[in-house]
């Protein structure tokens, strides 16, 4: 396929915040024998370039001056089995909740608790995607990628290569424009081991009358409880999970707990303790909060919501307001999962 390169393109359908910014240049990487030829093009070597998948974790504030690239390579590909467990590879631009479900369809599980979570197989290892007490890490293999500063010459991570942290890789840091995913693979195992025991997942199964689950049922749950608390993007513009739940030490969060002993918290990596950032948001009175059509969601008060024609700009404006209140009431810096632009 020959690549077509757009001028000054609307990038409100790449976006799940639904914002209207626009990119003076756009392409989309279809097919991956394409990529040579693009990193050569005058467009991509003038700059700046940023790298779309789902647009599902992305605030833009401005128009984009440079060239926005949609990542949108598909395919899924067994690549091996044997009677325990399967490795399988899905391309960047395949959607994540298709991907899940067609996992469970397989017989392939692992990836039950990460269903409904917008966005691509690409961007999944990059955030370290998570929900319900199951991160991407848990079950990632390798992820192929692009060394974008040679020519696009492949190159494989290992798990350990890829240095997961919460909502963090090294995609964040030394590798981000230099290595572009272009392929995760996974191992999954034929044999369920369900993770039911983090958020509402039990309590959802119950009021389903469900007693002895399967890892389908688990993503059903998932689903619902995801539908019950979570805008959809189609209708209400949002990127899912603004912010990062707070990791603080053991020692903070033992005094949070003496003054609010209703705070949600985890145990986190090296004896700190995760907090529900939602709660904290909610305690500050900001939940269902609105400035024009900039708001905090109603029923889940860590999802910034696009009533409709909010700037980018002004959502940005939401998110400090939101950070300084918290800070003040409780002396806890959130940190935004989104990029800013």
């Amino acid at each position: 396929m020959t690549l077509q390169f757009q001028a000054d393109v609307d990038l409100r359908p790449y976006n799940t915040f639904g914002l209207a910014a626009r990119a003076a240049h756009f392409c989309r990487l279809d097919d991956l024998a394409d990529l040579p030829s693009l990193l050569a093009h005058p467009l991509y070597r003038q700059g700046p370039v940023l790298w779309l998948g789902g647009g599902s974790n992305l605030l833009l504030t401005r128009d984009y001056p440079g060239l926005v690239i949609k990542v949108a390579l598909t395919g899924i590909r067994l690549l091996r089995e044997d009677r325990g467990h399967v490795i399988v590879e899905a391309a960047a631009g395949e959607n994540w909740h298709d991907f899940v479900l067609h996992t469970l369809e397989q017989g392939w599980y692992g990836l039950e608790n990460l269903s409904l979570i917008p966005g691509t197989v690409g961007a999944s290892p990059v955030q370290n995607i998570g929900a319900y007490g199951v991160e991407v890490k848990d079950h990632l293999h390798e992820v192929v990628c692009a060394q974008l500063d040679r020519d696009g010459a492949p190159l494989v991570l290992s798990n350990a290569d890829c240095r997961f942290g919460y909502r963090d890789s090294v995609f964040k840091h030394e590798a981000a424009g230099r290595l572009l995913v272009i392929a995760v693979r996974f191992r999954l195992s034929r044999h369920a081991s369900l993770r039911t025991g983090y958020g509402d997942i039990a309590r959802q199964l119950a009021d389903d009358g469900i007693t002895a689950p399967t890892p389908s049922d688990v993503s059903r749950a998932v689903i619902a409880i995801r539908q019950s608390k979570l805008p959809d993007p189609a209708m209400l513009g949002n990127a899912g999970s603004f912010f990062k739940n707070p990791v603080v030490s053991a020692a903070q969060a033992e005094q949070l707990l003496a003054t609010h002993p209703q705070l949600p918290h985890y145990p986190a990596a090296d004896g700190r303790v995760k907090l529900a950032a939602g709660w904290l948001i909610d305690q500050c009175g900001l939940k269902g909060y609105r400035d024009g059509d900039a708001g905090v969601h109603a029923k889940q008060a860590l999802v910034l919501v696009n009533y409709g024609e909010a700037s980018g700009a002004q959502l940005h404006a939401l998110a400090r307001k939101v950070q300084e209140a918290v800070r003040e009431r409780f002396g806890v810096a959130l940190e935004p999962e989104p990029l800013i632009l």
